[in-house]
């Protein structure tokens, strides 16, 4: 299973509550500047993301989504074996 975390990077405030309480310490604040100018936060190594969502939970503006996506090639295997 492979975890995708979006930011809806137009709306966040930069506030860093989902950077603080990220377990992994994979979510920091980018460089650049929203519409809005704020510093959105973003995901650095989406491999070690967990899928835990507390980031999505911290966060007080719903910019976070965390989607758990079945990996393509153990989906694969897992429909060989039920053939």
């Amino acid at each position: 299973m492979s975890n995708v975390v979006t930011f809806r990077e137009e709306r966040c405030k930069g506030c860093g509550l989902c950077v603080e309480f990220c377990p992994k310490k994979i979510i920091v604040l980018g460089e650049h500047f929203n519409s809005l100018g704020f510093h959105p936060a973003t995901v650095t190594n989406m491999e070690r993301c967990t899928g835990c969502g507390i980031c999505a939970w911290m966060c007080p503006d719903v910019v976070i989504e965390v989607e758990h996506k079945p990996d393509e090639q153990k989906l694969g295997e897992r429909n060989e074996t039920l053939a």
